[in-house]
């Protein structure tokens, strides 16, 4: 994969994550939409995911 992403998925795997908190630590909601919390969840595993496959650590004998 790509590598000029991983700042872009870590990023965007973090905004999803701070969502998910913010929906469901929130006092005036009544109730909690499941649907848009599995939503949330699955973006945050997904943009995590892809920027663990993103990441590539250089070896030494790349530099050569």
């Amino acid at each position: 994969m790509n590598s000029k992403f991983f700042y872009l998925y870590l990023v965007g795997g973090t905004l999803a994550l701070v969502l998910l908190f913010c929906e469901v630590y929130m006092p005036h909601k009544a109730a909690l939409n499941n649907l848009s919390s599995f939503g949330y969840m699955f973006a945050v595993v997904l943009l995590f995911f892809l920027a663990f496959k993103t990441y590539h650590k250089k070896e030494d004998s790349e530099l050569m």
